[in-house]
């Protein structure tokens, strides 16, 4: 008696390429979290602006004017204080001569920033549209 066997086909040859479904899966959700936590890092950032690793400053053609600002918040044109009212006119008078006055803005580190905003308003009011800040070099 004789025993028959079935045809065998060879088995089924091992997958040699990579699935890339789970791959793209871990890159889109890593991508949904950087999204999500990129504007909460921001926030963390310390920043202390009066200082300045810069080695040299730009070079305006004209002058600029120089501007202080001192801790107690008074305002000083070329060290002379002034008023609100008289602040506005001074700057008034700069534009008109020549509008594209560079300022040369030097604010303590104790004035509070809404008193910076405070005088750059007056400025963009007076017509004065360039401002500088002056910054000291880090030891």
């Amino acid at each position: 008696m004789r025993f028959g066997r079935f045809a065998r086909k060879d088995g089924a040859a091992p997958m040699s390429d990579i699935n890339m479904t789970p791959l793209i899966d871990v890159m889109l959700v890593l991508l949904v979290i950087f999204i999500i936590t990129a504007p909460l890092m921001l926030s963390a950032i310390r920043v202390d602006l009066p200082r300045d690793k810069a080695s040299a400053d730009a070079q305006s053609e004209t002058a600029p004017l120089a501007v202080t600002i001192a801790k107690d918040g008074a305002v000083y044109i070329r060290d002379e204080r002034l008023a609100d009212a008289a602040l506005l006119q001074a700057l008034q008078a700069v534009a008109r001569r020549n509008p594209e006055t560079e300022l040369a803005l030097r604010a303590d580190v104790a004035v509070p920033y809404g008193a910076v905003v405070a005088f750059m308003a007056q400025a963009h009011q007076a017509g004065l549209h360039r401002i500088g800040f002056v910054t000291e070099k880090q030891p």
